[in-house]
């Protein structure tokens, strides 16, 4: 059995955190990005079963190094932000795989559409803070989804008919959550 934090509500810190994507761009690479403005909270019970984890994120900002790009996932050709300012995550179960390996299965919410999406995540490990009677616990977690299953439908595309901006959208979150002791 994985050796878990102590049980406890933990607040992710975002500055030690993040939140990437991936997207296929033109068959020929990978487009990577962040969000930069998250929230979220890690309740860790007695076994995985009776954990949680909740998160919002704030659409407008999205960052992929690009600020016209930036401007077209914001746009309602992606993401909406106007309309819909956040995109939520609830966990509906975490199940134990062995060792530090569970299967997360979280409700994901863009546009106002939600739908479950299951991620690998790997307990990192936890201990003391830097700060006094602050313990500290460190996730990472991976899935991957549809988009046109939230609505996020942009099917620009070339002559040859590849797609400018592929289907399938990776996530990867790397998490860092304090606790007080």
């Amino acid at each position: 059995m994985s050796n878990l934090p102590a049980p406890g509500v933990y607040t992710v810190d975002s500055v030690h955190s993040s939140i990437g994507f991936t997207v296929r761009h033109l068959v020929a690479s990978k487009v990577r990005g962040s969000f930069t403005d998250f929230e979220g909270t890690v309740t860790i019970g007695e076994t995985p079963e009776t954990s949680s984890v909740e998160a919002t994120v704030k659409a407008a900002s999205i960052s992929t190094a690009n600020e016209m790009r930036d401007g077209h996932l914001k746009s309602a050709d992606f993401l909406e932000e106007e309309k819909f300012p956040t995109l939520n995550l609830k966990s509906t179960s975490i199940k134990a795989k062995g060792g530090d390996d569970f299967e997360l299965v979280a409700d994901l919410t863009i546009k106002g559409v939600t739908k479950p999406i299951t991620f690998a995540l790997e307990f990192l490990g936890s201990g003391p803070s830097m700060a006094p009677g602050v313990s500290v616990a460190g996730f990472e977690a991976k899935g991957e989804f549809d988009r046109r299953d939230f609505g996020v439908d942009f099917e620009g595309a070339l002559e040859n008919g590849s797609l400018v901006v592929g289907h399938k959208i990776g996530l990867e979150f790397n998490i860092e959550a304090a606790s007080q002791a």
